[in-house]
């Protein structure tokens, strides 16, 4: 005779098959014209970093040639980037975003 399972057996079971959605970093790419407190503005109007994170991200993005602005889902990274070029695209700056899959 089949053992008849519990409903703690059958959630624990359920829980097991459901997985993180893969994540992605968005990453800007430093340039040779694009202003700093361009970069600022798009890190905190798009990230949503507050003055203090956005001057170290910008400086980090300054000094390395990239910086991670956030990791997120692939649909939320994909529109970042997408808000990134619009934004840099509006404002005639060459600045770059890209995905990295983690």
């Amino acid at each position: 005779m089949p053992k008849q399972q519990t409903q703690l057996e059958n959630n624990t079971e359920v829980l097991e098959k459901i997985q993180e959605p893969t994540r992605y970093k968005v990453i800007l790419l430093n340039d040779d014209y694009t202003t700093q407190e361009f970069v600022m503005e798009v890190l905190q109007v798009i990230f949503h970093k507050n003055l203090e994170e956005s001057l170290n991200l910008m400086l980090q993005i300054h000094h390395n040639g990239k910086g991670v602005c956030g990791v997120y889902p692939y649909d939320i990274a994909e529109t970042k980037v997408m808000q990134v070029r619009k934004k840099a695209k509006e404002s005639e700056f060459p600045l770059r975003a890209i995905l990295e899959k983690i």
